[in-house]
Order: structure tokens, then sequence, then C-alpha cells
């Protein structure tokens, strides 16, 4: 058959043969795979083979050099390597929790950061509030609550108000400014980031009376309790994690992170009996304004002594993801990228 001459003669019809046939395989390579998999479901002796052959799950490489502020891991320590991968293996192999902490990290990370370095804090600090809150606002079961989990005797030692209207343990640039205070002063009395990081979980007193009591002088040789003795670590694998995600099998796009999110603040020194009207004056509503401000905890602000508060109202793009997207990428342009360096 000379196909040269038919196509010339009549093209529409070959095409129509070349699609019809692109179907027939197309279905009968659907029907075999069907045919496949309702053969696996029935033959125990194919689906195992098939399950061994195809499902793969690895152990996770630890990185030879780890610090915490500076400070090295001593991670040829069997029993230290040993709490180490613990803690890689559960950060690695919980997607869905670490993917979240990879997003709400690019949001938040960018108000943190410039607390702690204007304080004198090592930035592996801000690596504690991952660890601390995921930067969601959950209360535990001994009332610590916010973005840095104080608990209400501890917030208000460090200058942080609480009252039926107003708690400041969410108000993120405020809680930060109190736990640079207790890092500050922890360090004052260990000489040593790691155990002040250890301090801020089990309390500087508990540190202190472990170290006196088991004759040893860091982190690492102390027995704690189940929870601290973890919590350096877990902080080490979010922090190595959220800093190289790819080598840990975390692939996401700048545009799947969580963008931060711009905004102006506005000066308050009077009571505002209706927070829901005060939204709808700046344009707003009330949904936003408690997102942006969850330190407000009801729908009214009572302020009787006529303190100054500084309430952020968010900029008009943030209803609108490609707004805000544009407004980032102009306000910053070639320099949007998130805060994980290997996210390109």
């Amino acid at each position: 058959m000379n196909f040269k001459s038919l196509f010339s003669k009549n093209p529409h019809s070959i095409w129509k043969v070349i699609f019809s046939l692109s179907i027939l395989l197309v279905s009968l390579g659907m029907i075999r795979l069907f045919s496949f998999s309702s053969e696996l479901n029935d033959n125990d002796s194919m689906y195992n083979r098939y399950f061994s052959e195809n499902y793969k799950i690895f152990a996770v490489n630890i990185p030879d050099n780890l610090n915490f502020a500076g400070e090295n891991v001593p991670i040829q320590d069997f029993e230290v390597r040993e709490r180490i991968d613990r803690e890689f293996l559960v950060n690695t192999y919980w997607q869905s929790q670490t993917l979240l902490l990879i997003k709400r990290a690019n949001r938040w990370m960018p108000l943190i950061e410039p607390i702690l370095k204007r304080n004198g804090i090592p930035s592996d600090f801000k690596y504690l509030a991952v660890a601390e809150s995921g930067f969601l606002h959950g209360v535990s079961s001994k009332g610590a609550a916010g973005y840095w989990q104080f608990i209400p005797s501890t917030a208000e030692a460090y200058s942080l108000t609480i009252n039926e209207e107003i708690d400041e343990r969410y108000h993120v640039e405020k809680s930060t400014e109190a736990a640079c205070k207790f890092f500050k002063e922890s360090y004052k009395n260990f000489n040593n980031w790691t155990l002040s990081a250890a301090a801020y979980n089990l309390g500087i007193t508990g540190i202190s009376k472990q170290l006196q009591k088991q004759k040893v002088n860091n982190y690492y040789d102390l027995l704690l309790n189940e929870e601290t003795s973890r919590y350096v670590f877990r902080v080490l694998a979010i922090k190595q994690i959220l800093q190289f995600p790819k080598d840990y099998g975390f692939n996401l796009r700048k545009k799947d992170l969580y963008a931060p999110l711009p905004f102006r603040n506005i000066e308050v020194d009077s009571t505002i009996k209706d927070l829901s009207l005060f939204a709808e004056s700046q344009g707003i509503n009330y949904k936003l304004l408690k997102y942006f401000n969850p330190w407000l905890r009801t729908d009214k602000l009572t302020n009787i002594e006529k303190k100054k508060y500084s309430i952020k109202i968010p900029h008009s793009s943030v209803k609108n993801y490609d707004d805000l997207m544009k407004m980032i990428e102009k306000e910053q342009p070639g320099n949007s990228e998130s805060i994980i360096d290997s996210i390109k």
C-alpha cells in the first residue's frame, strides 16, 4: 500500500486511523493495568513479590559534622548518634508534618531572625520555636501557649501581658523578645548555648541540678527525662532538614511555601469596644484581624490604662494569592526566594 499516495489524497482519513489506533492501544494498556491490579489483589504471592520489589524505605544519612550554635555535637558517641538518628527518622518520615513546618518557616522566620540577631542570640535558636509550637497556637497540658510555649508564670516573669483580653504569648515579636531574655539569662548560668537550649525545656534550675548531681558539664553526657533528652536532638534534626530539605526527600517549589505577609501597624491607646467594627473601618474583616493579631483574645480591647498597643493591619494584597506574589516580587526583585537555602 502506498501510504504517501493515500495520505496525499485523504490526509484527514489517515489521521483518524492513527488516532483510533492510539485509543485502542491506550485502552488495551488500561485493561492490562486493571487486570494486573486485580491479579495482585487476588494473588498473594504475586502481591508480595511486587511489594518487595517496589516498596522501598531508606535509612537516613546522619551528617558527620553537626553543631548547635557553633557547638559541636559528639556524633561519634554511639548513644548520641542513636538519639540523633531517632529524631532524623521521625522528622523525615512524618512527611506531612515536616512539609508544613518547612512551609510555615518561610512565613515566620523573617520575623523571628532579626530579633534574635538584635539580642545577640545565635540564629539556631529559631528552630526552638519550630520544635515548640510549629508556629501554631496550641496549648499544652501544662498551660504553655503561643509561638514559644511559655507557661503563664514564666511569660509574666519576662514581661508578657496575660489577662482575659490579651495574651502576648501569641504576639510573635514580643514573645520572641521574651524568649531572648530567657536565653541570655540561661547563657550567663552555663556559658554554653546547647545547655541553654536544653534549659528552655527543663528550666535553668532543673539543668543546673542535674549537672551538679551527675558531675558532668555538658548536655550530651546528661541522663535526663525522655522529653528533655530528645529536645536538642529534635531541634538539630529540624535545623538540618529545614536547611537542606531536598537531601531528605522534600521537594518544594517556591510557590509551595507560605509567603511572608505584608502589613502595617496602627498604634492605639484607647478602648476598642468592638473589634469587628474596628476591622471593618480598616478595610478588612474580623477573621483577618485576628489572624494577624492572635494576642487579642476576645472581641474587644478594654484599655483603661491607655497603654499603647500596636495592631497589625494586613496589606490588601494578602486577600489574593497571585496579588501577594506579585507584590513580594515587586518589593524584593530577585530576592524573594525562600529562607530555605536549598529550595530554588
